[in-house]
């Protein structure tokens, strides 16, 4: 008998540490999507995909093709916006291209590992995920994973692996060095 299917979409390997270990023990067969055009430059997105392999976490993860113009093209008339927008935008843009895929590719659900951040909305991410699965006709699996992150990322950094310090988007790397 098949198991529930789900599709993560995973924005780092920390974050995908305490999410994924939620999903198996509630009995999912998950796939990772790192779909992140977000991230700039490309030698950050590289590094990213790098800690996956020294994350190795027993699951096959799906890399479509780096294109930031994709990003890009999304948030061109808000560059000046307040980040909160191009957040916006840019979850829409991941988690449509994460549905996308778990309908195309027959899987039961999508979820995101930005779920586990508590930085980021979860009200908005839950709000987009829902309407995204609707729009695309494939379940939204929401689930706060907030309680874990700290302990995945003291997981990530005790084993060596590479955690980031901004989203990923250019406009955060701005902001983080502007704070400095």
């Amino acid at each position: 008998m098949r198991g529930k299917t789900i599709l993560l979409h995973t924005c780092c390997a920390p974050c995908l540490i305490y999410p994924l270990k939620v999903l198996q023990d509630a009995g999912f067969e998950v796939k990772g999507f790192f779909y992140n055009p977000n991230i700039h430059p490309y030698a950050e997105y590289l590094r990213r995909i790098e800690a996956f392999t020294a994350l190795n976490p027993g699951i096959e993860i799906i890399y479509p093709e780096y294109l930031p113009q994709e990003y890009f093209r999304a948030v061109h008339l808000k560059e000046d916006a307040p980040s909160p927008e191009r957040c916006v935008i840019c979850w829409k843009l991941r988690l449509q291209k994460t549905a996308q895929a778990a309908k195309l590719t027959g899987f039961d659900y999508f979820t995101t590992s930005l779920l586990v951040s508590p930085y980021q909305d979860q009200g908005l991410l839950r709000k987009i995920g829902e309407e995204v699965a609707s729009d695309e006709g494939v379940k939204f699996h929401y689930a706060d994973f907030r309680p874990g992150f700290r302990e995945a990322h003291n997981e990530a950094h005790n084993k060596g692996i590479y955690c980031q310090k901004y989203c990923g988007c250019i406009f955060s790397e701005i902001e983080r060095f502007k704070k400095k």
